[in-house]
C-alpha cells in the first residue's frame, strides 16, 4: 500500500488563458494569480490559493511558446476556440509516486519531471496526453520543493469544501480512490443516465459557497439555487 494521497490541486482547462480565468473569476467572485509558464508542454497558468496546500489552476496552451513535441497535458490539444472552460481534472500528492502508480488500479500515465519558474515536480501524464477516466481520475504529483506553491499565493479567503466526482460506473473509480489511500474531501457519485463523467468543486468563498465544473449550463446541479449561490 503506498503512503497517503492527498488532493493537491484542481485544474480548469481552457482554450485561452484569459477565457479560464473570466470564467473563474465570475464564478468564485475573486481575482486569479498569475502563475507561470511550462516549458516542456508550451502550457501557462493562473492561480487561486484554497489552503496551506491546496490550489486551483487554470491552465490553457501558451500561443508565444513553440508547440511541444508531444500531445500537451490535460487533453489540451482537443480544444479550440468553441471550447468552452471545463473543471477537466484534478492532481492528488503523493511522497512517492513510483509506489502510488504502482498500486493505482487504474493506468494514470507515465512519469514524468516537469517545471514552472522555480517548482520542479514529478507527474503522472498519458502518452496521448489524455486524462484518465475523462478527468475523473487524478494525476499523481510528488513536488520536489521546500515550499508547496499554494503557500507562495495570495490567501484570498476561498477553501475547498468538496469534490464531487460523477461517473457512470462510480465503483471504478472508488476503487482507483482506494488503491491510492486518498485523505481528501472527494465523494463518487453515480453520473446521471444520459450524461458523461464530470466534476463539480464546493468552493468556499468571502461571497458563501460557490461551485464550480463547466462553463456551460448547466453549471450548477444541485439542490442550491442559482439566488443562493450569487449571495
Amino acid at each position: 500500500m503506498p503512503s497517503r494521497s492527498l488532493l493537491d490541486h484542481i485544474t480548469v482547462t481552457a482554450f485561452s488563458l484569459e477565457e479560464g480565468a473570466k470564467f473563474v473569476s465570475e464564478t468564485l467572485g475573486v481575482s486569479l494569480q498569475t502563475g507561470g509558464e511550462h516549458p516542456r508542454m508550451a502550457t501557462h497558468n493562473m492561480l487561486l490559493r484554497l489552503g496551506d496546500s491546496m490550489f486551483l489552476e487554470v491552465i490553457a496552451p501558451n500561443p508565444a511558446a513553440q508547440p511541444p513535441l508531444r500531445p500537451r497535458w490535460f487533453a489540451l490539444d482537443d480544444l479550440d476556440a468553441q471550447s468552452p472552460p471545463s473543471l477537466s481534472t484534478w492532481v492528488a500528492r503523493t511522497p512517492n509516486i513510483q509506489k502510488a502508480a504502482a498500486a493505482a488500479s487504474e493506468p494514470l500515465g507515465y512519469i514524468e519531471p516537469m517545471s514552472r519558474g522555480a517548482f520542479e515536480w514529478l507527474i503522472t501524464i498519458p502518452e496521448d496526453g489524455s486524462v484518465p477516466l475523462n478527468g475523473t481520475a487524478p494525476a499523481l504529483v510528488e513536488w520536489h520543493t521546500d515550499v508547496h506553491p499554494a503557500r507562495t499565493l495570495e490567501d484570498k479567503r476561498l477553501s475547498l469544501a468538496k469534490l464531487e466526482i460523477f461517473h457512470p460506473t462510480p465503483d471504478r473509480v472508488s476503487q482507483l480512490l482506494s488503491s491510492l489511500d486518498l485523505d481528501a474531501p472527494v465523494s463518487v457519485r453515480q453520473a446521471e443516465p444520459g450524461t458523461s463523467a464530470r466534476l463539480v468543486a464546493h468552493i468556499n468563498t468571502p461571497h458563501g459557497l460557490r461551485l464550480l465544473s463547466t462553463a456551460n449550463p448547466p453549471l450548477h446541479q444541485t439542490n442550491h439555487s442559482k439566488a443562493e449561490l450569487e449571495q
